[in-house]
């Protein structure tokens, strides 16, 4: 047969039919939705817009749905008509979700408006602004005004969420706070997200009726704040066990986000059965074919080391489908399912035979109860250990699914992405992912360049089977900026042309008004903190503030600090004309927290200076100026905002008890998780925050124990003994785990004094180069 330039056109149109075949699948497989839905999505929009405008000026909007309008199945679309003149704005989705992102896009692009999960601008001008075409300026006074066109996203879907987000951010929310991250998602058009809450209640259904006890049940679930890792096999027992009303409350939880999900027109992502099994399984099959993996984030086989099912084993089946019926009785389904088998754990037998049967038999299981059943399978497997999975591993289990029914989370893309490496994932269809943070970190950081650039990359890679966008933050409440940037890019077939431009509009909208000095800093900080480029940039805060010191930390950042400084002084500087704005606030105590951050690395860096040099006044100098002066200034200034106070975060923990008892177990599963992690600090640091409250009692204390040694060492003229201070700091470190002190929930103090007495007592020393 001929192997000429014909036959390698004939190939790649084989190819591209095999694309748009599988991408086509994935559009009529979540295409369930009828027109019947259309005035339930239409009524949560318009709910939606009383919650967020309030009913007077909600009045002055009109919401309809009409699936017609999409231009082919599954691509979200909107268009906006009418204001202008005391007429009604007029929003008409394809879904729910679109009608919402349509009415965001118009609050945002027509009248200046702001939705953040820190507060939301929204003063809307009077009359409200005519809808003129999106991608033309306004018609001049008198003219006319060209005709709305409908606005269409780029693909099927626009992802949110990480498995972890749910214990690093999610774990403690009550209904009212799930209300505004849903109006939230639905406002920046997210229409695929991860349903998780509950889960444990049916697993305890599922369990007993195997025949395991409930104390058997009670031991193997991880506490609240660690449900996460359970969920994934990383974990089992450790900061449980579950107080029942944990799982009555969740089922309730559950309910309620599932049907304002559903009422948006979102899409639920339900668990299924990645495996994993309680040891106790093996006391009531004692011949169930099961292997013990290895331990996890340094935690011994107390708490990890999990138990995983033989994909041959007959019990597989059984388990895999038990569960799915009894979760699918529950709450429905709309036939997207998540399941993680080896996440960050390394497979019994990388053969791809057994990886390829290990994939298969989750599958299977997923389809004997729901045939229409499709995968989300977070990639960061193929990412976390490239050395396991080479291209037969990764083959293997990709091809063990039927294409279109296997749907990828490419979770870190705008960093490492591995549909690169996959040939598009071997043809299975994918959603590019920023993930961008790590652990729920305070910390200003960004890839903007990457992140603005990558999906469009993404969907011109030769045979791209990307399905659409996603956001997977570890821990959100952060950088906004960021996630601002990442839902408008689900939208967009290119990349924003000019970021200092966007970011400066973004800015003028945070705060209602336009401030060039405001958009000088906003311009700095783009060039600096959020133009981290390249594989090491990772969204986790290493910086010595949160860090167990040591003389071998490292203080290098990508940027110049000196950026970080200066945006400081010009949000400073506008000030007097902004300080009533919330946004304003918010950002100039963010900045103000990260300017304390970058003096903590250089007054660390001055100390060990001083340390090694063999000068004791120098070195005493720099620790009673970072020990004594500046951590405790930057628990002030933290303090002035509700959003930074240790109080509002272990309030949330203790308000989810139903006795003081379980609330001081929920504070203590919170404490463990921002700092220690695990029994002996296994994860240490790993989830950290600037808190009021948490800087003072855990950063500051540790800091003033390593410089009092580091001060012992050298007027004795003995060597520092590292791993001694360990065992002092864990001490410390173990003592603010278990205390019971109380924290304020509310703020204290004015944010606009307070950064202004930091900046004036660090900035000239700064400029003088004398710190």
């Amino acid at each position: 047969m001929p192997r000429g330039p014909r036959s390698a056109r004939d190939r790649r149109t084989m190819e591209a039919a095999t694309v748009a075949a599988v991408l086509g699948f994935l559009l009529l497989a979540a295409a369930g939705r009828s027109a019947g839905d259309e005035a339930r999505e239409a009524a949560a929009v318009r709910a939606l817009v009383a919650r967020l405008l309030g009913p007077g000026p909600a009045a002055a909007f009109s919401v309809s749905v009409e699936r017609a309008l999409a231009p082919e199945s599954g691509l979200d679309t909107y268009r906006l008509s009418g204001g202008g003149a005391g007429a009604r704005v007029r929003v008409l989705g394809s879904t729910g979700v679109a009608a919402a992102a349509g009415l965001h896009r118009y609050l945002r692009d027509f009248c200046g408006c702001h939705v953040a999960w820190s507060g939301s601008q929204l003063r809307l001008p009077e009359p409200l602004p005519a809808c003129t075409c999106l991608h033309l300026p306004p018609p001049a006074p008198g003219a006319r005004v060209p005709a709305p066109l409908p606005h269409a996203s780029t693909r099927r879907y626009r992802y949110y969420q990480n498995v972890c987000t749910h214990s690093y951010s999610f774990v403690w929310w009550d209904w009212a706070r799930w209300e505004r991250e849903l109006d939230w998602m639905a406002l920046n058009g997210i229409n695929l997200a991860l349903a998780w809450s509950g889960q444990e209640a049916i697993w305890q259904r599922v369990y007993l009726a195997l025949g395991l006890t409930q104390s058997e049940i009670d031991e193997y679930f991880t506490g609240p704040a660690f449900l996460a890792w359970g969920r994934m096999g990383n974990l089992h027992t450790w900061g449980g066990p579950l107080p029942r009303s944990w799982h009555l409350k969740q089922l309730y939880l559950q309910h309620r986000i599932l049907d304002r999900m559903r009422s948006f027109g979102m899409i639920p992502v339900l668990p299924a059965f990645a495996g994993h099994v309680p040891k106790a399984l093996t006391r009531v099959f004692p011949q169930v074919n099961v292997t013990q993996l290895g331990s996890w984030g340094h935690f011994n086989c107390s708490y990890s080391c999990s138990f995983l099912l033989a994909p041959e084993d007959p019990l597989f089946p059984i388990i895999g489908s038990l569960f799915l019926r009894e979760l699918t009785k529950e709450f429905g389904t709309d036939h997207i399912y998540g399941a993680d088998t080896f996440n960050e754990m390394q497979p019994p037998s990388s053969e791809p035979s057994y990886l390829a049967a290990a994939t298969a038999s989750v599958y299977q299981a997923m389809i004997t109860v729901d045939p229409d059943a499709v995968w989300l399978l977070q990639g960061w497997l193929f990412q976390h250990q490239p050395e396991f999975w080479g291209p037969a591993q990764v083959t293997a289990v990709l091809g063990a699914v039927p294409r279109g029914r296997l749907l990828v989370l490419d979770l870190f893309a705008e960093s490492q992405p591995v549909y690169i490496r996959t040939a598009s994932f071997h043809g299975q269809p994918f959603i590019w992912c920023m993930l961008h943070n790590f652990g729920g970190n305070h910390g200003l950081f960004g890839a903007l360049e990457a992140v603005n650039r990558g999906p469009a990359a993404a969907r011109l890679f030769p045979n791209s089977t990307m399905a659409g966008t996603g956001m997977a933050p570890e821990g959100i409440g952060q950088n906004e900026m960021v996630y601002a940037l990442m839902a408008e890019l689900g939208w967009r077939k290119d990349p924003v042309a000019d970021l200092e431009a966007w970011v400066s509009s973004s800015a003028a909208r945070r705060y209602g008004v336009t401030h060039k000095d405001t958009e000088a800093a906003w311009r700095l900080l783009l060039r600096s903190v959020y133009n981290c480029s390249g594989e090491a940039c990772s969204g986790h805060n290493r910086s010595p503030l949160v860090r167990r010191p040591s003389l071998q930390m490292a203080t290098a950042v990508w940027y110049n600090r000196s950026d970080v400084f200066e945006a400081w002084r010009l949000l400073l500087t506008a000030a007097p004309t902004l300080a009533a704005s919330p946004s304003f606030r918010y950002d100039l105590l963010d900045v103000t927290r990260q300017a304390a951050q970058e003096l903590v690395s250089l007054y660390y860096e001055e100390a060990r200076a001083a340390y090694l040099n063999k000068e004791l006044v120098p070195l005493l100098r720099a620790a009673g100026r970072l020990v004594y002066e500046l951590l405790p200034a930057l628990d002030k200034v933290l303090a002035s905002d509700r959003r930074f106070l240790l109080g509002s975060w272990l309030e949330q923990a203790r308000a989810a008890a139903v006795s003081e008892a379980e609330a001081r177990f929920y504070e203590q599963n919170s404490r463990y998780q921002l700092t220690l992690w695990g029994p002996e600090g296994n994860i240490l640091d790993y989830a950290n925050k600037q808190l009021a409250g948490l800087v003072a009692d855990y950063y500051a204390p540790r800091w003033g124990l390593f410089m009092e040694m580091l001060v012992e060492s050298l007027a004795q003229g003995i060597p520092f003994q590292q791993h001694q201070f360990d065992k002092n700091a864990f001490q410390l470190e173990q003592a603010f785990v278990f205390s019971t002190q109380r924290y304020p929930s509310q703020p204290q103090g004015d944010t606009v004094d307070l950064a202004k007495k930091l900046f004036l007592k660090y900035y000239p020393r700064l400029v003088a180069g004398s710190l």
